[in-house]
């Protein structure tokens, strides 16, 4: 059953396509917002995956994230989605965050819609 409070946790480490070195502009390689944004994403459909009912998926529709800390190459971060909301029968809002030991690195919503795959 889908009810707020489900939640997946992982850790990662940060290496490979999660870098970017801003086209060279950046010192050292860190963690980049569309591969955290994705990191993100992944979580919000483990945390729900196996309530779903047969023949139904997710799809993501809206992000709201804030990247106010680096993580740099090899670092080992954790991200968190939690399902805040669940209405109408298809709309999940998650709270999502990505931290590096007590540091944030990354905060926001993302929201999913359920839909039927015939």
């Amino acid at each position: 059953m889908l009810e707020p409070g489900l939640e997946h946790v992982e850790e990662f480490t940060v290496e490979g396509e999660l870098l970017t070195d801003v086209r060279g502009t950046l010192p050292r390689p860190v963690l980049s917002t569309p591969r955290m944004i994705s990191v993100m994403e992944y979580a919000s459909v483990n945390a729900i995956r196996e309530q779903l009912e047969p023949r139904t998926a997710t799809v993501g529709f809206e992000v709201c994230i804030k990247h106010v800390a680096a993580a740099p190459e090899g670092s080992i971060c954790t991200v968190r989605s939690t399902l805040r909301e669940f209405a109408d029968d298809r709309k999940l809002r998650f709270d999502v965050e990505v931290t590096m030991g007590d540091r944030v690195i990354g905060t926001g919503r993302h929201e999913r819609r359920i839909i039927r795959i015939d």
